[in-house]
């Protein structure tokens, strides 16, 4: 799933595919928000990227899908 970040007077957004669900991360940001210091994600291949709840200006959370296989996603 792709999680979309974005960071508060910064024209970039993070982007970061993870493996947990949308329900999980959408609590993740929610502890974040309601009196963490950082958020804190785990990406696909075992990264870490932590933001200041600070600077925090959006999170979007993708949609889950599974991996389209086949000649058919062409």
């Amino acid at each position: 799933m792709e999680i979309k970040i974005g960071i508060q007077n910064v024209g970039r957004e993070i982007v970061v595919e993870s493996d947990e669900s949308a329900d999980e991360v959408a609590e993740m940001v929610s502890r974040a928000m309601n009196g963490g210091a950082e958020l804190r994600l785990k990406d696909s291949k075992g990264n870490v990227v932590i933001v200041p709840t600070n600077v925090l200006g959006y999170v979007e959370i993708g949609a889950e899908e599974p991996r389209k296989v086949g000649f058919g996603v062409l």
